[in-house]
């Protein structure tokens, strides 16, 4: 238990869940010191034709995207979770990390 008490104590050290959440997504997509490398990313994997790591890299960037609407900052209302809303959000995680793992073990290129 330690073990994870200094995890958790260094995770919020960081203060990573802040810097995620501030992050500005126009000003990110417009900084070419960000979007020359994810484009070249993007086209080398195209050119091999690695599939399966693009899809990765769009489930990431939409789970990312669906974590700052307006449904998921109204899961929780007054400290509690509403569990009318979380199911979807559950069954959604579940199905697409299903998906990931399927895709990474279940298929070979």
């Amino acid at each position: 238990m330690e073990f994870l008490t200094k995890i958790a104590n260094w995770f919020e050290s960081t203060h990573l869940q802040e810097q995620v959440k501030d992050v500005d997504l126009t000003g990110l997509f417009s900084n070419p010191w960000f979007i020359v490398p994810f484009a070249c990313l993007i086209l080398y994997l195209l050119y091999k034709q690695s599939w399966k790591d693009i899809i990765i890299i769009s489930i990431f960037i939409g789970v990312w995207w669906i974590s700052g609407t307006p449904y998921m900052k109204s899961l929780i209302v007054n400290g509690e979770v509403q569990i009318a809303k979380i199911l979807p959000v559950i069954f959604g995680g579940a199905v697409t990390i299903g998906f990931v793992i399927y895709l990474l073990f279940g298929r070979s290129d």
